[in-house]
């Protein structure tokens, strides 16, 4: 038994903090219960709850007491209040933050508690694990700056830490949150990254371990009214809000002597928070891009250069147009960020030899040097590795389970020889693929447009079924290499389903063509197993799919060949 135990105070106090969230309150609770180390205190801090989580709550207060409950006198409509009162009530030298729909790992405490233990440190710090409610998947929260273990004397030492901004991967010695003053800043949004700068700037000892210390769970496509703050893009206040929380660390960085980490701290900005709205950008109206232009450009000029200059060019040529308010180029340079799509014109100087973006010079100042493309080697690169852009154009239903779609294909740099292409696209349920060949013809120079029929019965299924998402993709032969582009399909349009009988011994399938929804905006087939032997067929595809028995099929494939 600890000196602690001894007296009953608890080494740590873990704040769960929940609003209207009774069904998933007790989950929270228990991940913290279950904790290795068990010399805790839960402090549930409810921010004025209007559904069954105060009855909740006090059930769980009154099944272990280790658990307090407190509640809010009125809702504070943030994470801030709830925190910070809990703060006022929590008796360990050691804090952490959890949110009530997520978890700890069962080593949570322990790991970050020993860390603290063998040093004397501001706050421990581990590695947080995303996971996709809608399948499962789980990564790692910016799994390069959790790599290793490692102890820091300072931000200075390690900037790029700006980018895990969140409060509830860390550990903090409640002295060093007393000696600062340092509590969450309230009424406001995105708190989590002014008091995470605040404590990165003001911490002179930070341990990182490797080892997980928080489950977050992500619900991306989640409806509006329930899509956490961060998942709120569409709304301007969201934008507006994301914005003001930047000057406030900017102010704090001025005024506590960390100016020097300015432009690390712009960096991050452009590279995280602005790219979070970009992949949306092709989806908004006229109306909110210039709403959106008119909150983001003060800002955007207020930054360093040097923070631009090491962003990747396409990510440029979107801040640029956002600055110039040119909304209908904005929509198309945003499509495929990221995924090396091409825009659909580039222009020439002739007097310096240099390309920039779009279908015509750019004016002279930031213009001309964040659209420049020279640097893209767009005329040079490997063929296979060329910017091209595939847009489809038009969708019609054909025969049975068919689909006429019409292909327009943008080759700006001129890489493709004159005259028509033949060209090939690929769809791929299973291990073999669905090929079908057909024809681009041009245009006009540097535009190539065809028609291809996707028959989707015709697409090879496993024998055990399908169910899960593919994006067919196009390919083109040219000087012995071969290029394979996304396809970007209309942003909307309504999905067509058809029902596509494998074989008279196996299930039939659901398959359903849809715009994608999302960045990059593919075109997207969903496959679902349908009739009476389906929900067999649904859960042993998920167990043939593993990479242990894929392994072991191609095992045996090759022992049989």
């Amino acid at each position: 038994m600890t000196t602690a135990q001894a007296t009953g105070t608890p080494d740590v106090t873990v704040t769960v903090i929940v609003y209207n969230d009774a069904e998933r309150l007790p989950r929270a609770v228990a991940s913290v219960l279950r904790q290795t180390h068990p010399n805790i205190e839960v402090v549930i801090s409810d921010d004025h709850s209007t559904d069954a989580t105060p009855d909740v709550a006090r059930e769980l207060a009154a099944r272990d007491p280790r658990v307090v409950y407190l509640r809010l006198p009125e809702n504070s409509g943030g994470c801030s209040a709830p925190r910070n009162r809990a703060l006022e009530i929590a008796r360990a030298p050691y804090l952490m933050f959890l949110d009530s729909d997520d978890e700890l790992p069962e080593r949570a405490v322990e790991v970050l508690l020993a860390a603290h233990r063998a040093r004397d440190l501001d706050f421990a710090m581990g590695a947080v694990h995303r996971v996709r409610v809608d399948g499962g998947r789980r990564t790692t929260w910016m799994p390069h700056l959790v790599a290793e273990r490692r102890t820091l004397d300072g931000i200075e030492a390690d900037p790029r830490l700006f980018f895990e901004h969140l409060s509830t991967s860390k550990m903090y010695a409640r002295a060093f949150l007393d000696r600062h003053g340092l509590r969450f800043p309230e009424g406001i949004h995105y708190e989590d990254q002014l008091f995470s700068a605040q404590a990165y700037c003001l911490a002179k000892t930070f341990t990182v371990v490797p080892e997980p210390v928080y489950r977050w769970y992500v619900a991306p496509y989640a409806a509006s009214e329930a899509a956490s703050i961060s998942n709120q893009r569409h709304l301007l206040t969201n934008v507006r809000d994301r914005v003001h929380v930047q000057r406030l660390i900017d102010a704090f960085l001025a005024e506590s002597g960390h100016e020097s980490l300015r432009e690390d701290k712009d960096f991050k900005f452009l590279k995280h928070d602005f790219r979070m709205y970009a992949g949306d950008l092709p989806y908004r109206d006229d109306a909110w891009l210039a709403s959106f232009a008119d909150i983001m450009t003060p800002y955007l000029d207020s930054l360093a250069p040097g923070a631009y200059a090491r962003l990747p060019r396409p990510e440029r040529v979107v801040l640029q147009l956002v600055r110039d308010r040119r909304l209908s180029d904005l929509r198309v340079a945003a499509r495929g960020l990221g995924h090396d799509v091409a825009p659909r014109a580039v222009t020439p100087d002739t007097t310096d030899g240099r390309t920039y973006w779009g279908d015509h010079l750019p004016d002279s100042g930031p213009a001309r040097r964040e659209l420049d493309l020279t640097d893209l080697d767009l005329d040079t690169r490997p063929f296979f590795s060329a910017l091209l852009r595939h847009e489809i154009t038009g969708i019609a239903r054909g025969p049975g389970a068919s689909v006429d779609l019409t292909v327009r294909t943008y080759d700006p740099a001129l890489r493709l020889p004159v005259g028509p292409q033949r060209a090939t696209l690929h769809l791929s349920p299973g291990r073999r693929r669905l090929t079908v060949p057909f024809r681009l013809c041009p245009v006009r120079p540097g535009v190539f447009e065809g028609r291809v029929r996707l028959d989707v019965a015709a697409a090879p299924l496993p024998l055990h079924g399908f169910e899960g998402v593919r994006h067919p993709v196009l390919r083109l032969r040219h000087q012995g290499q071969t290029h394979t582009g996304l396809l970007l399909a209309p942003l909307s349009f309504p999905p067509l389903t058809a029902r596509v009988p494998y074989r008279a011994d196996v299930t039939p399938h659901r398959v359903t063509l849809e715009p994608e929804g999302h960045n990059p905006g593919r075109l997207q087939l969903r496959w679902q197993p349908v009739g009476p032997t389906a929900t067999v067929i649904r859960p042993l595809a998920r167990r043939l799919a593993t990479p242990r028995v894929r392994r072991a099929t191609r095992m045996a494939a090759a022992l049989l060949r």
